[in-house]
This record gives C-alpha cells, structure tokens and sequence, in this order.
C-alpha cells in the first residue's frame, strides 16, 4: 500500500484546547449481517470520465435505511474507492445503514488538467444523485450521512458546510460557485441551492484537511509534495497554471471549509462527528479543535470529538501499512464503532425524522 503520510508536505498549526468526548459501546449492534453490493455503477461521466461508486444495503429486513456517503483520501492526487472498501462493509455488516462508497475525479485525471473546485463539484453531484436514486437500493433520501477521511473529509466538510454555494458560472467568474456535476433533470444549480437541495443529516469527519490555501503556501503545488509523482501528474497550481494562491486568494479560500463556515443564524449545521489520530502529524488533533473551536464560534453545538489514542493518520484504510504500523483490523474498528454509535443516537435511539 502506498504510504499516505511521509508523502504529504503540508501541515495544519492552529492551536485551541478541547476536550474530547468519551464514548460507549452500548448502542453498537453486536451481530454482523450480510448485505447486497451493488457496485461500479456509473453516476456520471464529466468530459467522458466515468465516476462510479458501490452501494452497500444491509439485509436485515427494513423497508430504508439512512444512508452513509463516504469519499476516500488520498491528497486529492491518489487512491480510489477501493481504499475505503473495508470500511464500507463494517458499516453496512454492523450497522443498519446504506453505504455508498464514492469515485471522484483526482487532481491528475484528464491529462492532469482536473481542478480543485469540480472535485468538490464531483462530490456535490453525487449526494444529488444519492438522493435522486437511493430509494432503489433501500436507502431513505431523507436522512443522508457524509463521512470522508483526509481528502475525503475535507470534501464531506465543504459539501456539508457549503452545499448552498452554488452557482451554475462554477468558478468561470465571480462570484464563484460550485456547479455540481450532477443535477436532476430540469434543475440548475441556483435552483439546488434555493431548495436546500444538498443539505444532509449528519456529518462524520475523520482527520480532514480545512485550509487548502494554507495548504498550497506550505507546498502542495510544488514538486516537492510526492503526491504529483504517485498520481503520476507533473505539479501544477489546484486551479490550472493561471492561477496561483497569492494573486487569487480567493479561489483557494472557495475551497477551504475554514474559511466558510456560515453562522448558526445563516444555517443550522447538523450534527458533526470529528475523529483523528493522538498521532497524527498531518492533519494534527490541534488542527482538528481549531476547526471545532471555530464552529462553536459561530454558535454551532452539535459536534462531538474523538481522538484515536496512539494512532497516526490513515487509520481507516483497507489493508495495512508496514510503514505507520497500523492495519485494518487492528486500527479502524474502534473508531467505527464510534462512529456506529454516533449514528445510532441520532437515527435510531432518538428517532430523529
């Protein structure tokens, strides 16, 4: 397995104090089920790429279930679905939950010419189609979960935070917008965004990444970030060779949940989960509080914390990885029963509709 940590070049040093929430066991279910998989279907096809994704539908006999999202890490450069294989059977085998495990396009597709912005394009286009298709895999459209690690999580945060940002001018002129990829039939994007079309349910951020304009300044443009070379990509700017973070500032701060976090009088978030490793030096605990600290500046309460004792980043990854030390089996079921658990009290202990 490719090493997901040493590769990264950027690091996040914002500093806050929170303290993090203790957890039981006691909702997790304690039987495993089986469950149908349904996989590789094509959700759309953005300039001819094909994007696909696998859906997970437990067998236990509910008429829906809600229904978990998840977009993999990898730096926005590597990996695809598959990293997150692992996780979405623990889901869809332990919790009573629809799990869509999600493609986006990378950085280095299309003859590396793929933008920051239609990679958050790609991951709203397919909480749209979610909602427009799930009902036929027994999921309930209604209660929508998004979840992600590192890259991933970042897409899960701006989708979550940002999902009324939209403009069908994407980031061709101001004010930028993201124009999802994929739309309903008859809709446009400013009709997404009056309707609330992208709200979710409930979000489950592991070790994300939320400043991508502090991100570049420390070198994720550069050759320097390994990333370009295993997504076997020359580096570029995230936003083509025009644009760069110090005359357009405003395109890498679109992007960056930070910087976009709306009041809870604009928007009511819903409740938030946030899990990182003690030993994460990438996407670092302290930059984890910053981000929760700055919610709670904004009057947000629903958020809950959770950090991994021991653990580096990536520990959610399917396999192993000789380097961190950590495998699946070892590493990524505490935190999904934490995750299980958080699920549980909204959805099934409290009943929420």
């Amino acid at each position: 397995m490719l090493n997901r940590v040493v590769v990264f070049t950027y690091l996040f040093l914002f500093a806050t104090s929170i303290v993090s929430c203790t957890h039981s066991n006691e909702n997790i279910p304690s039987e495993e089920h089986s469950y149908e998989l349904n996989s590789d279907i094509v959700w759309a096809s953005p300039k001819g790429f094909d994007l696909t994704m696998d859906i997970y539908t437990p067998d236990t006999g509910k008429e829906n279930y809600p229904v978990i999202v998840i977009f993999h890490g990898g730096g926005w450069l590597i990996n695809n679905k598959s990293i997150m294989r692992q996780t979405s059977e623990y889901l869809a085998s332990k919790g009573e939950y629809v799990v869509c495990n999600v493609n986006y396009r990378l950085l280095g597709d299309l003859n590396n010419t793929v933008k920051m912005n239609e990679i958050v394009e790609d991951a709203m286009g397919a909480v749209l189609w979610i909602k427009k298709h799930i009902a036929n895999y027994n999921g309930d459209p209604e209660k929508i979960i998004l979840t992600g690690d590192s890259a991933g999580g970042h897409l899960a945060t701006i989708v979550t935070l940002q999902g009324r940002d939209l403009s069908s001018e994407g980031f061709s002129d101001e004010p930028y917008g993201f124009n999802p990829t994929w739309l309903p039939e008859g809709k446009t994007a400013e009709d997404i965004a009056s309707e609330n079309g992208l709200e979710v349910q409930a979000a489950m951020i592991s070790y994300g990444a939320f400043d991508i304009l502090e991100s570049a300044k420390s070198g994720m443009e550069k050759p320097t970030n390994i990333f370009w070379a295993l997504g076997m990509a020359s580096a570029r700017g995230l936003f083509g060779d025009t644009i760069n973070y110090n005359d357009n500032p405003e395109f890498y701060k679109k992007v960056s949940p930070i910087y976009n976090i709306p009041s809870s009088e604009e928007m009511t978030l819903p409740p938030m989960l946030f899990t990182v490793g003690e030993n994460d030096n990438l996407t670092t605990p302290t930059s984890i509080e910053d981000f929760i600290t700055r919610l709670k500046a904004e009057g947000h309460t629903d958020l809950e914390y959770w950090i991994h004792e021991g653990r580096p980043h990536a520990f959610l990854d399917s396999g192993s990885n000789d380097f961190l030390k950590i495998s699946f089996e070892k590493d990524a079921p505490p935190a999904l029963d934490v995750m299980l658990e958080f699920l549980n009290n909204i959805f099934y202990i409290n009943q929420v509709k």
